[in-house]
């Protein structure tokens, strides 16, 4: 038995992953971990973390370390994704965390990302075709799956911190600065020819502002909390999505905070990050959505299983 620590330095939060791994069996989630920090905060176009968003990461670092000691893990495997990746104070950052924490981090390139994503849905979903979707902080990941093989995958440099806040979608949303965030989000996805080729294909979409909308829909029955269907597999139609993202739309901050399922340090990047999902269903005539609770973390773990090479 092999316990196996991953920890996801995100644009938007720090996760931790702890899993056993037998040989022969699937790996067994241990621990499942998460630190808002909002590293991606305040980036700018000069693309500078700053000291206050490092300060919160660093903290939520230490109490994963001391995680990880506690449940003795055999290897620990850091991945920093788009906030580290386009950061150009990347290198000061890192040498940082390594002083004072020993952690390694290996910072993926945007397509590594998307196929460690690839990895993380294939192997806990049994499909042979569909579309997948990860809207992160500061990137978003699609990847065109044909015969459960990445056929094509790209990562574009937006997500649901950078769009909110390079829009002002924080609070009351004016129908201006939606126009535009939508208008800058399409023409990057219309550049992408072979997106074409998902047209009607079954989507699969993970990262924390799509998860939020099947924790909401989830809660939307009254349901006790530990009756409630799990995220992993759980589907909704294209016009419920919609539906939801229009009343969304119509709160201020303070009202998407109050609402069962979005958590409350998300109610400011849930539009900026239902932007993405929004435009695929629409332009692609998607009807249905599956969520996916596995992604990046479980696709390391994969990856290491397998012994496979991430693309360079």
């Amino acid at each position: 038995m092999t316990k196996i620590a991953v920890i996801d330095l995100g644009s938007n939060s720090v996760r931790l992953q702890i899993s056993v791994v037998d040989p022969g069996q699937a790996p067994q989630i241990l621990v499942r971990e998460k630190e808002y920090v909002r590293l991606s905060e305040n980036m700018g176009t000069a693309k500078i973390l700053q000291p206050e968003p490092i300060r919160r990461t660093m903290v939520a670092l230490e109490k994963f370390q001391h995680l990880i000691a506690t449940h003795n893990c055999d290897q620990v495997i850091g991945i920093a994704t788009a906030a580290v990746r386009q950061a150009q104070n990347q290198q000061e950052f890192l040498h940082q965390v390594k002083q004072a924490y020993g952690l390694d981090f290996q910072v993926v390139t945007g397509e590594q990302e998307a196929f460690l994503d690839y990895l993380g849905v294939t192997r806990t979903f049994a499909r042979q075709d569909c579309l997948i979707l990860d809207t992160g902080g500061a990137s978003t990941e699609i990847i065109l799956v044909h015969d459960r093989q990445a056929q094509r995958l790209i990562s574009l440099p937006f997500g649901s911190v950078n769009l909110t806040q390079r829009f002002q979608l924080e609070d009351v949303i004016s129908a201006a600065n939606l126009f535009e965030a939508l208008t800058f989000a399409e023409m990057q996805l219309t550049g992408i020819k072979w997106l074409r080729k998902a047209h009607n294909l079954p989507l699969i979409v993970l990262g924390g502002s799509n998860r939020s909308i099947a924790k909401i829909d989830r809660r939307k029955h009254n349901t006790p909390k530990d009756l409630l269907p799990p995220v992993h597999g759980y589907q909704m139609s294209a016009q419920a999505i919609f539906a939801l993202t229009s009343k969304l739309l119509a709160m201020d901050k303070k009202e998407r905070a109050n609402i069962p399922g979005l958590a409350k340090n998300r109610a400011d990047i849930i539009i900026g990050g239902l932007i993405p999902i929004n435009l695929l269903l629409r332009t692609l005539h998607i009807t249905e959505v599956t969520f996916s609770n596995a992604g990046l973390r479980e696709g390391v773990v994969f990856a290491h299983l397998e012994n496979l090479t991430l693309p360079q």
